[in-house]
């Protein structure tokens, strides 16, 4: 079986080339890749090459494919799978296998599996590991952006609250408690916000900051206080930028102090100022990954002692986490939409993922057998009204739903869009 694909070779050296896969094995199945979304955990690889831990030491030799957050059907399955998958099923993928104690993950480590292809071979491992997983809802764009909800809806069950007198956790978010998602207005923090609103364990009260008031207009108007409060959840939107006292403004509009306070930006002064947030009891999720090993933050270690503040970090979600997000996007509880800003084909990821963090904006979204530039969702109208029919199409599909990608456009793309030679 032929694929095209981006393959890594070493540090900033990625190849948009078609090859032949070996034949499938028995306890393998052979897919099609729809849909991929680029990840700064991509452009972190990207930079690393061979130095980074789930990159292979040869990948110079024997190239690996990336992409990681990636969706599409099953072609063909080997016959030690086949009473559990079927060709046609749709699926995600949770790339952290954690086989065998190992780090390998899809797109990252593997030859003949990631999400910037066409094609792939799924490996025995990912099924032994419970990792190959079902999507029933519509769209192929959700079941892509599953990965990174799953590090969301793992982030709030991580959160934990101790229990005066015992020695004991409570897990999860306070439920109808005050909960803060600092430089939130991002494509995750809009996830996270998302979930918060509309997922099982609600806070009373949310809100959400950033410095960028275009962030925060967007934001609020994908999600707004009203639906919000509909689901009984008091959402605010804050830019402190030129706040004197932030910390004082965000506790005088939740009345007191915070249970749970989400950091989506490695800064110093916003982890200081989480911590100032914290209530007794309260937890602070340093979500966003810093590339600095030595970042840090002051923190004051007396409301640690005294008001029982504490810490916690996560990196990633696991496969019931994915899982919770799949069941959630397919019965329409939860719409990752939001998070994305991008749309482009396969011929633009190399470019891209180098380049991902000088472009603005959420996620960029690949359809992989397609010869598309990444464009802008917000550009599409402009360039159908300069006389491309294609983008404004698109255009008209998204302003249907509030300018987001949706299922309509996808389909549009699948069925109009020039496909890779």
């Amino acid at each position: 079986m032929r694929t095209t694909a981006v393959r890594i070779y070493g540090k900033n050296d990625l190849r948009l080339e078609t090859f032949d896969m070996p034949p499938m094995g028995e306890d393998e199945i052979l897919a099609e890749v729809v849909t991929n979304s680029i990840c700064m955990s991509d452009h972190k690889a990207a930079l690393q090459g061979p130095d980074h831990k789930r990159v292979p030491k040869d990948v110079a030799r024997n190239p690996t494919i990336l992409g990681h957050e990636f969706a599409g059907r099953i072609l063909k399955v080997g016959s030690r799978w086949a009473h559990q998958f079927k060709p046609g099923d749709r699926f995600s993928i949770q790339p952290a296998l954690g086989y065998k104690g190992s780090l390998d993950a899809p797109g990252y480590s593997f030859r003949w599996i990631g999400g910037n292809a066409t094609h792939v071979l799924i490996p025995s491992c990912v099924m032994e590991m419970n990792c190959l997983l079902p999507y029933t809802g519509d769209g192929y764009f959700k079941a892509s952006l599953s990965e990174p909800m799953s590090c969301i809806v793992g982030a709030c069950h991580a959160q934990y609250h101790t229990v005066y007198g015992r020695y004991a956790h409570q897990m999860g978010i306070v439920e109808g408690g005050r909960c803060a998602i600092l430089a939130g207005a991002g494509p995750m923090g809009m996830g996270c916000a998302d979930y918060l609103i509309h997922g099982p364990r609600k806070p009373k009260f949310l809100a959400v900051t950033d410095i960028d008031d275009a962030r925060l207009r967007r934001a609020a108007a994908l999600l707004t206080p009203e639906k919000a409060a509909r689901e009984g959840v008091a959402l605010r939107f804050f830019n402190t930028r030129h706040e004197a006292d932030p910390v004082g403004l965000l506790k005088n509009a939740a009345g007191g102090g915070y249970d749970d306070v989400f950091v989506f930006a490695p800064v110093a002064s916003v982890v200081e100022q989480a911590d100032a947030l914290l209530g007794r009891n309260g937890c602070l999720n340093f979500f966003a990954g810093p590339t600095d090993p030595a970042f840090s933050a002051r923190i004051n270690f007396y409301n640690v002692h005294y008001a029982e503040t504490h810490l916690v970090g996560t990196s990633g979600g696991n496969t019931d986490d994915m899982r919770e997000s799949l069941a959630l996007m397919s019965e329409g509880r939860i719409n990752p939409a939001a998070m994305i800003t991008h749309i482009g084909g396969l011929t633009a990821v190399a470019e891209t993922t180098l380049r991902l963090p000088e472009i603005p904006g959420g996620k960029k979204l690949i359809y992989t057998h397609y010869d598309l530039p990444l464009t802008a969702i917000d550009a599409f109208l402009e360039k159908g009204r300069s006389g491309d029919r294609f983008y404004g199409a698109l255009a008209e599909l998204c302003a249907r739903h509030g300018g987001l990608w949706n299922v309509e456009a996808e389909e549009y793309l699948i069925a109009h869009a020039p496909r890779i030679k």
